[in-house]
């Protein structure tokens, strides 16, 4: 395996039980990883939740973290994958003076330029949100700073892979067993 640090995403299948968010943080937390995000949704099935997780750790860490994670009794199956085998992006949200909307023409260039849609407008803010990989979403910050963001947020990686995996039929399974 390659030993070079890279950026994975590590994608848990599981049930909806209280305390799996602790469990998963302390795995990552004794080998002293950092999570770059984290983002946990309905997946799939009913039932079955997903959590998408994304590190910078080499390809070892990442197997090993993966057969830790399938020990857990909440876990039904946990994969990792690179970004190049994953479509992925993150979406965030920018509250901003509307006085600059009107003030400031290059804000409206920005706005058509990076893609991103005005959500809601009134007298004292407007709120822009983007949707797209870090890099777009930190250039589009760094041109929105220049003229003052009141707030910023930035959800976690949503992901989904390249290639087909037959999780759900083994997700229906699961999902059949316990119902």
């Amino acid at each position: 395996m390659n030993e070079e640090i890279k950026t994975f995403t590590i994608s848990l299948y599981t049930e909806n039980n209280i305390g799996l968010l602790n469990r998963v943080s302390a795995i990552f937390q004794r080998r002293h990883i950092n999570i770059e995000s984290l983002t946990t949704s309905q997946s799939e099935i009913d039932d079955v939740f997903r959590f998408v997780i994304v590190v910078n750790i080499t390809e070892a860490q990442a197997a090993k973290i993966v057969k830790q994670f399938e020990k857990q009794i909440e876990v039904i199956r946990a994969y990792y994958h690179t970004d190049e085998e994953t479509i992925y992006t993150e979406s965030c949200m920018f509250k901003i003076k509307s006085a600059l909307l009107f003030e400031e023409p290059q804000i409206q260039n920005i706005i058509k330029d990076s893609n991103s849609r005005i959500v809601t407008v009134n007298k004292e803010f407007f709120v822009l949100e983007k949707s797209g990989r870090r890099h777009e979403i930190e250039s589009l910050r760094r041109d929105l700073n220049v003229f003052g963001i009141m707030q910023f947020v930035r959800a976690g990686r949503i992901a989904v892979t390249k290639d087909e995996m037959r999780v759900t039929d083994m997700l229906m399974a699961f999902n059949n067993h316990n119902n």
